[in-house]
């Protein structure tokens, strides 16, 4: 079933734009907001499925707006919108807990693509730019080292211990951004046996999804900058 989608972004060309690519693929597009006050009253009064929101906007930016809608109402599903390929707002909307992210250059079919995607219950992180944004302002717990740090959002502690060692395996290379057919080739599983190992480590840590996997990958220090370079 197609979501319906709310977007949110400053730019009117902009939502012009991805409501003409989201319609034509048979996706309703709810509505729009020009700022981020005006995406958390939408979202209230719409009660889209997903929310296109871009990062930067006036009166409320978007990362503070997130929070607001996910409080109110978790069962929707936030992709932030950038137009950097590095910025630290994207990391602390994975930690605050939306579902991913893209770039606003982002082609038609990855933007339906990605909605689509997200409506599932799964998240969306931009092969090309999470981990390097990931290791830029991720910091292991504790450590102040980040580039973000003291700015960020709330380090999303974990008791890993809770993990079978195939789990903690999982969650290393989850943290790497593999997906869930390049685990199951990797760890020569079945891609079955990998979604249960995966609802099983999203259970047990709490998750609401792959994005939240990497964060707390990177902040309990399981995976390291660099890793698998």
């Amino acid at each position: 079933m197609n979501p319906r989608v709310l977007i949110a972004d400053d730019q009117a060309l902009v939502r012009t734009g991805f409501r003409l690519i989201l319609t034509a693929s048979g996706i309703e597009v709810a509505g729009e907001a020009a700022d981020g006050l005006e995406a958390v009253e939408a979202a209230a009064a719409l009660k889209p499925d997903v929310v296109l929101m871009d990062i930067r906007m006036p009166n409320l930016d978007g990362l503070a707006a997130a929070r607001r809608i996910l409080a109110a109402d978790p069962r929707i599903r936030i992709l932030m919108l950038t137009t950097f390929d590095l910025d630290e707002y994207v990391y602390e909307a994975l930690a605050a807990g939306a579902s991913g992210f893209l770039l606003k250059d982002v082609t038609p079919e990855h933007l339906v693509a990605s909605v689509r995607l997200i409506n599932t219950g799964d998240a969306l992180l931009a092969p090309s730019i999470t981990r390097r944004l990931v290791e830029k302002f991720a910091a292991p717990a504790g450590d102040g080292s980040g580039a973000a740090a003291g700015t960020r959002a709330p380090a999303l502690h974990r008791d890993l211990a809770a993990l079978t060692p195939r789990e903690r395996e999982i969650l290393a290379l989850l943290g790497r951004g593999l997906s869930n057919t390049e685990l199951a080739a990797r760890l020569v599983l079945s891609e079955a046996t990998v979604k249960t190992h995966v609802a099983h480590i999203f259970t047990k840590l709490t998750l609401r999804d792959r994005a939240q996997a990497v964060v707390v990958a990177y902040e309990t220090g399981l995976v390291a900058p660099g890793d698998g370079d």
